[in-house]
């Protein structure tokens, strides 16, 4: 992982679920200069400090990623960025396109140009599956800033600002994830379940933060990098939840799909694999030829849900459920997100 003791770091969005969690991982394992907690929420942000309460090195700035000018006097003396801030709710957002617009793209514009015009040297962008073949408005947003970002190199120049994007997929016990969720519909004795074919991918906050930092060290600019991570089907995470519970199944809603994708078969043609992770190369580069390490995929792979032999262990998600279930104030509140230990995250079973 990269190194962040001495650097000035801000996080976008940090006090969301990622962000909140990315301040714990750090302050408890490294000494940076400085830790920005940038969002627009002040709640969350009081809140965050009682947490934080007698470190000094966080700090907090109340602003939105769509002012370009309050981006501008944040990232003056910063080192790295983690862009993280983001509109998410897939029916909200279908409802409101202009304001998914306005925070997922041209808030990503605001920021890859803060960070060229402030000499920020790092920058990386977090993305979703829902990025890939998109499906609903969130999704399209979101392959429109990694676009973004991917070409933000050529404009960083002389200034030298690196952008690169981790793209991974949901985040188990995270706010609005299918735990919390699953525990608080137990109570009633039935759980409402989309469709029994349903897969997703899934990682835990420290895979996604150790996976974050670890990219910051090995990012170039340009590449959009992804975790090997689990898969499984939701309603196996149902059973397991409440094995005695009734299953309502009602469909997928609008803008879901039954299987997630992290690699696209077009993909694959610029696409590396490494122990841990896979690069995509971007297919223009922007800064000319990048070392490609790591061994080439096959024409034609996909990393899909539903074709993935990594999957998510029972104890795994025997932990996240007991976990979140002793915290129940949490569901729905970031500030009570549960901690989970990353090595016993995933178990390899293509049997499973």
């Amino acid at each position: 992982m990269i190194d962040l003791n001495g650097r000035v770091v801000l996080v976008t969005g940090g006090t969301g679920s990622f962000g909140r969690h990315f301040a714990r991982f750090v302050l408890d394992r490294m000494l940076p200069e400085k830790l920005i907690i940038f969002s627009r929420d002040e709640l969350k942000q009081v809140e965050m400090q009682r947490e934080f309460v007698g470190n000094p090195a966080i700090r907090f700035f109340i602003g939105d990623v769509r002012d370009k000018s309050r981006l501008d006097r944040a990232f003056q003396g910063v080192d790295i960025v983690i862009h993280a801030a983001a509109l998410k709710q897939v029916p909200t957002l279908e409802y409101n396109p202009i304001e998914a617009v306005k925070t997922n793209v041209i808030g990503a514009e605001n920021v890859l140009n803060a960070a060229i015009d402030q000499g920020v040297r790092k920058v990386i962008a977090l993305s979703t599956d829902k990025a890939v073949h998109p499906v609903n408005l969130y999704g399209a947003t979101k392959l429109c800033a990694e676009k973004l970002f991917v070409a933000a190199n050529v404009y960083s120049g002389e200034k030298g600002t690196r952008f690169s994007v981790v793209r991974y997929g949901n985040v188990l016990a995270s706010r609005g994830s299918v735990v919390p969720l699953f525990l608080e519909q137990r109570e009633s004795g039935k759980l409402i379940v989309t469709d029994p074919r349903m897969t997703r991918f899934w990682m835990s906050l420290d895979n996604a933060v150790e996976f974050v930092l670890t990219c910051l060290e090995r990012m170039h600019g340009g590449e959009i990098l992804v975790p090997k991570i689990a898969s499984t089907r939701v309603v196996d995470i149902a059973r397991l939840i409440a094995p005695d519970c009734e299953l309502e199944f009602i469909g997928k809603r609008p803008g879901e799909k039954i299987h997630e994708v992290l690699i696209t078969e077009d993909e694959s043609e610029h696409t590396r694999e490494f122990d841990d992770h896979y690069v995509i190369y971007p297919a223009f580069p922007p800064l000319g030829d990048i070392s490609k390490n790591g061994r080439r995929v096959k024409s034609g792979f996909r990393y899909a849900s539903n074709q993935n032999d990594i999957r998510l262990s029972q104890e795994f998600l025997s932990d996240v459920m007991s976990l979140t279930a002793a915290c129940p104030a949490g569901v729905g509140s970031e500030s009570e997100t549960p901690t989970l230990e990353a090595p016993e995250a995933l178990v390899r079973d293509a049997g499973t």
